[in-house]
């Protein structure tokens, strides 16, 4: 692994176009959390009006802003700061959340306090008041019954969490975390302890995630269990397949009983002959997709690398000594 940083605490962040809301939880985090911890806030790809380390700095905080080549999506920028934060420091416990304010840095104390209790490896947020439209709670309450029908478990967090730093160790090392953050630690054998919380108001502006990034995320966290869903899917398949072909006896049974009206028998055996083939192939392209992510390596240091344009730290940041496992 090299020589790290010793570190109590790391907050990761990741910020897309919002600098503003950034400096204000920035600002919050210092007032609530007077354990001054390490910022990593990676900034995804922003063209407009980057972090910049200054900001960290000036809300008395010591920190780091990686920056990435290209805006690569909420979850790949959680994961890229995960992995700088595995390569670089040796934390006492890692937390990852939100820089719009809807993620309460006065919910870190609880997190954290929970984490130290025994049997915990990581902690989740649990929302107990949501600001949510509409709109969305329907669609979040269909996608949780989705998710548990193709997978069999049920995922009520999202990106608000605690890790120790053997959690961080071990996230690391697996591909699933660059599919989905949340998904991933119900597939890492990690135990996951939780914590209510209620959902903060965004600092400023509205939410960079329309229906169709919506939609995304939430097939993504299906594409983690893949093995899971095709199991289900693979089922579901060969009940249908077996219930089509039982079908095919009747309209040939009726047709050599000479029952059958002109192009019924046809047009009955195609239809069931489709549904057999499309049983296989929904079969197929689940086990495609199963294969993929099993096959699918962790990110290497190159290729972390190459994500990241440049990463500028305060000044206390650069004059921290660096301690050697």
């Amino acid at each position: 692994m090299g020589t790290r940083i010793k570190l109590p605490i790391v907050i990761v962040m990741p910020v897309y176009e919002d600098r503003k809301s950034a400096s204000r939880l920035l600002q919050d985090v210092a007032a609530h959390f007077p354990g001054a911890p390490h910022i990593v806030a990676v900034d995804d790809g922003s063209a407009r009006d980057q972090l910049q380390a200054s900001d960290i700095s000036d809300a008395g905080l010591d920190g780091d802003v990686v920056y990435l080549v290209r805006n690569m999506g909420h979850q790949r920028a959680i994961a890229t700061g995960l992995a700088y934060v595995n390569l670089h420091f040796d934390p006492g416990a890692v937390v990852v959340m939100d820089a719009d304010g809807e993620d309460r840095p006065d919910a870190i104390a609880p997190l954290l306090q929970e984490l130290e209790t025994a049997n915990v490896d990581v902690v989740v947020a649990i929302r107990r008041k949501r600001r949510e439209s509409l709109q969305f709670r329907v669609f979040y309450i269909l996608y949780r019954f989705i998710f548990q029908a193709l997978t069999g478990r049920s995922i009520r967090f999202g990106n608000f969490i605690a890790l120790s730093a053997f959690a961080v160790r071990r996230l690391a090392a697996m591909q699933e975390m660059w599919v989905h953050f949340a998904a991933s630690l119900l597939v890492s054998r990690l135990r996951i302890g939780a914590v209510p919380t209620d959902r903060g108001k965004r600092y400023f502006g509205g939410s960079h995630m329309d229906f169709s990034s919506l939609m995304l995320h939430g097939l993504r966290s299906i594409i983690v269990f893949a093995d899971d869903v095709l199991v289900r899917v693979g089922l579901f398949s060969m009940v249908l397949a077996g219930f089509a072909i039982a079908l095919l006896f009747v309209p040939l049974a009726l047709k050599l009983m000479d029952f059958a009206t002109p192009g019924w028998f046809s047009i009955a055996s195609g239809i069931l002959i489709l549904i057999v083939m499309q049983a296989g192939g929904l079969t197929f392209a689940t086990l495609m997709v199963s294969g993929i992510m099993r096959s699918a390596p962790p990110i290497t240091r190159p290729q972390l690398d190459l994500l990241i344009e440049r990463v500028e730290s305060t000044a206390r940041r650069a004059q921290t000594p660096i301690v050697a496992e």
